[in-house]
């Protein structure tokens, strides 16, 4: 909920809901950069209205700048998705604090649903503008059943969720991605997600560790999910530490995903993934 304050609005979040605000500042401390990765300047502005102690996340200019690096990839997926299809759908998952509809330049046409827990959406309409449009929000489990139903399935869907699947238990990621599949004509799914190495390490992210959170789906195969839908396809499985624009990080990022990409399981301990179905 959000408790207001006289210059700032205070936040109280616990758990995976709470981890948003470590993503929010990190895409912050990346436009605060003297050479920023997203440009994310909504993010900052979000940042300097909120009271709150962005210490716990323990987010630094070179963590924040891996997190704008994924974030671009995942918005240049969608964007591409949009080029192809001007109609489409655009399902948000957990959306929390991410400003991608404001960073994406949207064609009138598309329609954009952002979903999140209902206390994270409360915090959302309160501190980011409403784009102009076919846009809307949904206070909801992603994993809860009726959301979905309301949405019509009527044009081509692209489903972006960000920093989502590491949360869920893997029965409930492979119950979203079947409803998904099931329900739309044709489709992408962009999301990142951890391999059994990162969910092992979750005690060293500040983020999960001080919030309460608790990491549990880990994907090894990003081929296996292909079974879970006739025609659900992997086109894309990035590794984060060799993803496009790496080269971008800070001298001390570089050097860490340099010495990642060459131990084995530390190189596949996380990726971003593009399927088709």
């Amino acid at each position: 909920m959000i408790e207001p304050g006289a210059d700032r609005e205070k936040i109280i979040l616990t758990g995976a809901p709470e981890t948003m605000l470590a993503t929010l500042y990190g895409r912050a401390l990346d436009s605060r950069s003297p050479h920023p990765i997203l440009h994310d300047r909504a993010a900052d502005d979000a940042v300097r209205r909120i009271d709150y102690d962005f210490a716990r996340t323990g987010m630094t200019a070179t963590s924040g700048a891996g997190v704008a690096l994924r974030a671009r990839q995942l918005d240049r997926w969608t964007a591409q998705f949009l080029a192809a299809h001007p109609h489409a759908t655009v399902l948000h998952l957990a959306c929390g604090l991410d400003t991608r509809v404001q960073r994406l330049d949207l064609p009138p046409s598309v329609r954009w649903v952002d979903v999140d827990h209902p206390e994270v959406i409360a915090v959302r309409d309160r501190l980011l503008p409403a784009p102009a449009g076919d846009y809307r929000t949904v206070g909801a489990s992603v994993t809860d059943d009726g959301w979905l139903d309301d949405v019509p399935a009527d044009r081509p869907t692209v489903a972006v969720f960000e920093g989502l699947t590491m949360y869920l238990r893997k029965q409930d990621g492979r119950r979203l991605v079947e409803r998904i599949t099931g329900r739309f004509p044709t489709g992408q799914l962009l999301f990142d997600c951890y391999g059994s190495l990162g969910i092992r390490l979750q005690r060293f992210v500040p983020a999960v560790r001080n919030s309460g959170a608790t990491l549990h789906w880990a994907i090894d195969d990003p081929r296996e999910l292909e079974s879970w839908h006739d025609g659900l396809e992997c086109l894309d499985a990035l590794r984060s530490v060799d993803m496009p624009g790496v080269e971008e990080l800070p001298r001390s990022g570089r050097a860490s995903m340099w010495v990642l990409a060459r131990l084995p399981g530390f190189r596949d301990v996380g990726r971003i993934l593009r399927y088709r179905f």
